[in-house]
């Protein structure tokens, strides 16, 4: 009997085949260059993986490129074929199809285009990274962490690493402080209210007004002493920010697999421990009264927000009419005798730019009087009064915006994981659902 030879499986035609005459190297050599690695591959052992073909990766790179450019720039999308892991390389031209103009890269552009990539796994059905690690795991290092590494802290970082060790110690005040610095071969000066200390074997005095950290000042150090000042130790991580739970209805990653759900149950009990901490430090214990401060820290941001934007919409008017008020009163003189010229055309010609400049400060005044319903313009002491008073405000409000919106965050964030922990939405919808059937 003869035995027919198994069939293999004939690998998968490369995606891009293509050469450049040498005409158009000398575009490409101005061309940016960004990589999209695109996720798992099809011949990818492990169960838990999404499969992603190879004309599917060159798909969604295509897409990226599209978006990215707007359509106004040429690109080409080349996917890896001879390597396991599915990856683009995409390259676009740094000038405009028409050549009007070239591309105008921007400050954060790596993260722009990294959302974008994301977006396009999500519409696809594909996971994503959320927090990829900085740092290579491998013997091979980029050259700050190795710098990093190898070298040696500062007088000033060791001092600060002196100071933490002796607050440890719990001294009972300033003095003994200061002794337990000596007994760590410091040197203490003080001359008049600057406080100062010197290792031994260095040259100069270093204070702790010049640390650049408001917690090492003699002030704090006294704080930290009472109890009424509480800082965590410098080089200790900072707890991880509250992340949302993790929807298990909507997740685009294949379920049932073990290591997911191990996965998801660990970040979910994670979630729970931080909500949980949360609710009774800050004694929330029942949605009512959780609702009434998520709305009140809510409502408190952006009324703050509100405010920072319009100190900025007027200083921006009182700015144009300052300047209008000064191109005003600098043409006067030309354009009164361009009056009494009868409106000479020769000396127009002759004083052109500030009859211009007359004329659109007169009519920036009429239309300021016009819209702020106002008879008279206010005078530049007055506005120069009222610009600083704004500039001030807008300080204060500054001091206060990011610690207000870390604070609003987190307890939307709180609410949000309580109200997903508890089944609200679902009971809720329930409710609805049952009064529409009555």
């Amino acid at each position: 009997m003869n035995s027919s030879p198994p069939t293999s499986v004939p690998p998968e035609p490369p995606i891009l085949s293509f050469t450049f005459p040498n005409a158009s190297m000398s575009v490409l050599r101005t061309a940016i260059r960004a990589n999209m690695m695109c996720l798992p591959t099809t011949s990818d052992r492990r169960s838990n993986r999404v499969r992603l073909t190879r004309p599917e990766a060159n798909r969604i790179g295509y897409a990226l490129a599209e978006r990215w450019t707007h359509g106004n720039h040429a690109f080409i999308v080349c996917t890896h074929v001879n390597t396991d892991s599915v990856h683009n390389h995409i390259i676009f031209n740094s000038t405009t199809l028409d050549c009007s103009r070239k591309y105008d890269d921007f400050l954060g552009s790596t993260f722009a285009l990294r959302r974008l990539s994301h977006r396009l796994c999500l519409e696809n059905g594909l996971p994503i990274i959320e927090n990829a690690k900085q740092h290579s795991k491998t013997k091979y290092k980029h050259y700050g962490q190795w710098y990093d590494d190898k070298k040696a802290p500062s007088q000033r970082e060791r001092l600060i690493a002196e100071i933490d060790a002796a607050l440890n110690l719990k001294p009972a005040d300033f003095d003994a402080f200061v002794a337990l610095m000596e007994q760590a071969k410091y040197e203490f000066k003080r001359r008049g209210q600057a406080v100062s200390f010197r290792a031994s074997g260095q040259k100069g005095f270093i204070r702790l007004s010049s640390l650049k950290d408001d917690d090492y000042t003699e002030g704090a150090i006294r704080e930290r002493i009472s109890g009424k000042r509480l800082v965590a130790p410098k080089g200790q991580a900072e707890p991880p920010k509250q992340n949302l739970l993790f929807d298990l209805q909507r997740c685009v990653v294949p379920k049932g697999t073990p290591g997911y759900d191990r996965w998801a149950a660990v970040f979910n009990l994670k979630q729970l421990a931080k909500t949980f901490n949360y609710l009774q430090e800050n004694n929330l214990l029942d949605m009512e009264t959780l609702n009434k401060k998520a709305q009140a820290a809510k409502d408190d941001f952006n009324n703050l927000s509100d405010a920072i934007k319009t100190a900025d919409t007027r200083l921006k008017d009182i700015s144009a009419l300052q300047k209008h008020i000064g191109a005003y009163s600098k043409t006067k003189e030309v354009y009164t005798a361009y009056k009494k010229s009868g409106y000479n055309k020769k000396f127009l010609v002759e004083h052109e730019d500030q009859i211009a400049a007359h004329k659109a400060a007169k009519a920036f005044f009429d239309g300021y009087k016009s819209s702020h319903k106002l008879d008279k313009l206010p005078s530049m002491q007055s506005l120069k009064t009222e610009y600083a008073a704004l500039a001030a405000d807008k300080k204060k409000h500054y001091s206060q915006y990011h610690e207000k919106r870390n604070a609003t965050q987190e307890i939307l964030i709180i609410r949000d994981n309580a109200e997903r922990l508890l089944g609200y939405n679902e009971r809720q919808k329930g409710i609805i659902i049952e009064k529409d059937q009555r």
